[in-house]
């Protein structure tokens, strides 16, 4: 009998009846049902609004007077609405000179930095010469020092050279890093050398091949490093606080720090600078949000 009923689950469970097989999961994943949905919903909601408090805060402070920030300060809602900080922030410092130099700055880093990344990093990836491995090793302890180490050897010869309160001062210390040689060197290794082999029996040189056929396969890691640098070269306040001296030829970051002195600050005017800054960033990355999380994907970033 025993022998009978196992025989019959067996063929019922080989038949698919629902009653007989136990459900299982398709396409091996778990299916909570919508509660579970509901409630995973519920939490990546609480996790983003989490993470965009301190910019509604900015948004809001941005548009309140010094009274009410001081007065209520925790509160996202204004007492009373004003534009005046918009309209102040350009008076009280040359804003629009330190947007432009901020734009040039960091605009040319991000492009010349790619440029010469991208060729050490292929260089790195493809080329045999010696010494390679350790020159590669020696790139990345770079990465490890923090920038306090080098910097008064790099300010003493801006200072000598005369490049002090200067763009080109600014620019060229920056124009290359290894965190963008290490970054395009992973890219170029996931590269087939098939392609680079065909090229030279086409007669391509080495750097037609960087340029023609590396570089277009690239750009989605290249969109990626220039966005890295020019978030990073944009939002940067040591380097052009050290830089620059004259206040119409530092960059935003340093331009804004005005407004935060030793026992007071300008939260106000100091926010709505903030927001003015951040507008061509949040621009630049819905530009190339794709090509962005492609070039980390590509690049063995994960």
């Amino acid at each position: 009998m025993s022998i009978t009923q196992s025989s019959l689950t067996q063929s019922g469970a080989s038949d698919g009846n629902p009653r007989a097989a136990p459900d299982r999961p398709r396409g091996g994943r778990w299916s909570g049902g919508p509660v579970a949905t509901v409630a995973a919903v519920a939490v990546l909601i609480l996790i983003s609004a989490a993470f965009l408090i301190p910019f509604v805060w900015m948004a809001s402070a941005s548009v309140r007077t010094q009274g009410d920030l001081l007065g209520h300060p925790m509160t996202l809602w204004p007492q009373q609405f004003t534009f005046e900080n918009y309209v102040n922030v350009w008076s009280r410092i040359p804003f629009g000179r330190q947007f432009l130099n901020t734009a040039i700055y960091a605009g040319v880093v991000a492009v010349v930095s790619v440029i010469l990344d991208s060729m050490a990093g292929y260089a790195f990836a493809r080329f045999t010469f010696p010494g390679r491995g350790v020159l590669f090793v020696v790139v990345l302890v770079t990465l490890m020092l923090p920038i306090q180490v080098t910097l008064i050897p790099v300010y003493q010869l801006l200072s000598d050279l005369g490049w002090i309160n200067t763009l080109h001062g600014l620019i060229i210390p920056r124009m290359a890093d290894a965190f963008g040689i290490f970054f395009m060197r992973q890219f170029f290794l996931s590269v087939p050398r098939d392609l680079e082999d065909a090229a030279r029996v086409d007669g391509f040189s080495e750097f037609g091949i960087w340029r023609r056929i590396m570089m277009p396969l690239a750009w989605p890691a290249v969109l990626t490093l220039g966005l890295f640098n020019l978030l990073y070269n944009w939002n940067d306040l040591l380097w052009p606080l050290v830089v620059t001296t004259d206040e119409r030829m530092r960059t935003l970051p340093a331009g804004l720090a005005l407004f935060k002195g030793q026992h007071s600050a300008e939260y106000g005017l100091l926010m709505a600078g903030a927001m003015l800054a951040l507008l061509p960033m949040v621009a630049a990355f819905l530009l190339v949000q794709r090509r962005f999380i492609e070039g980390i994907a590509t690049t063995g970033l994960k």
